[in-house]
């Protein structure tokens, strides 16, 4: 079994993780109301979806 021959510093094993990081959630803005939504989803704030009403949403 491969052993390494020092410890690897703090710095090059972060460095070496620096793309680990999580990637953002991507919204795009809702054709209709133009509130931000997830893409290939039911608007929260209208609740269209394609250009139909899909979902009855009470206003606030």
């Amino acid at each position: 079994m491969a052993v390494p021959k020092r410890k690897l510093s703090k710095r090059r094993k972060r460095l070496r993780r620096g793309h680990h990081s999580a990637a953002g959630i991507a919204t795009q803005a809702c054709s209709r109301c133009s509130a931000p939504k997830l893409p290939h989803r039911i608007c929260g704030s209208c609740g269209y979806y394609a250009g139909k009403k899909r979902l009855e949403v009470e206003d606030n």
